[in-house]
């Protein structure tokens, strides 16, 4: 189940046969299943385990005290909710499922004793957090710059090429499990905006929806019409240096 994790982490560095047993060990030794739309921890609590998401999306959210709710990353198979979490006092966010939801608890002493042994997992972990802050700078930038257009052809591309990276694309199809409210809550919308702005990509042809599906028909063109760029998502490679050996054919 720890497939997604290692086929992401290998966007940075290709992993040994031994590292992705240890990844595939780490993240079976203790699964928790979680219910749509329950939370996986709150804000204010103490975290005491690193979170892996093995199947299924989650979000991290902030909660006005009006009730108001801005939802600020998506987790996706393969990410982890928050590598520091440990070391803080307190959570500063909140952690829900969109869908059913398997998760990896690992503890943190598992954690440093898999860095202990591999240097490169280190590495990997550390590039893929570092994507992780980009995306953020990304999303301020959907907020505060795009129009509403932009802001949820952007948000659809790139939730189109984290699918694709993880081999869950259908050709020019991926999941989308997200409720109106929901892409409202993330790109700064109300509902009827977003649904006005959905069908504005509808009648462009560059989109279809349904069945919790998302159908881009021309990718290249929604890029370019939304102004979006794959290079804050750090997919080429980057430690091709640290890479293990190609084991020698037999």
């Amino acid at each position: 189940m720890s497939q997604f994790l290692i086929r992401k982490l290998e966007h940075y560095a290709r992993l040994s046969a031994g590292e992705k047993e240890s990844l595939e060990t780490l993240t079976q030794l203790r699964t928790r299943r979680v219910r749509p739309r329950d939370d996986i921890i709150h804000e204010g609590d103490a975290p005491t385990l690193i979170n892996v998401v093995l199947e299924g999306w989650a979000c991290r959210y902030k909660t006005l005290e009006d009730g108001r709710r801005q939802i600020i990353a998506y987790l996706l198979p393969g990410d982890v909710c928050d590598l520091s979490a440990p070391i803080l006092r307190e959570m500063d966010h909140s952690i829900a499922a969109i869908t059913s939801v398997t998760l990896a608890e690992i503890t943190v002493e598992a954690v440093g004793h898999l860095f202990a042994a591999s240097p490169r997992l280190m590495q990997a972990l550390c590039w893929d957090a570092l994507a992780t802050a980009s995306i953020q700078r990304e999303w301020t930038v959907n907020v505060g710059q795009r129009t509403a257009f932009e802001r949820l052809g952007h948000l659809l591309c790139e939730l189109f090429v984290r699918q694709r990276l993880l081999g869950l694309t259908r050709g020019g199809v991926c999941d989308l499990p997200l409720t109106q409210a929901e892409i409202a809550d993330t790109i700064g919308l109300s509902v009827v905006h977003v649904n006005r702005t959905l069908q504005d990509l509808r009648s462009a042809g560059l989109i279809s929806l349904g069945g919790r599906e998302l159908t881009i028909h021309r990718l290249e063109a929604l890029q370019r019409a939304v102004l979006f760029n794959a290079n804050y998502l750090h997919l080429g490679h980057e430690g091709r240096h640290l890479d293990a050996p190609v084991p020698a054919s037999s």
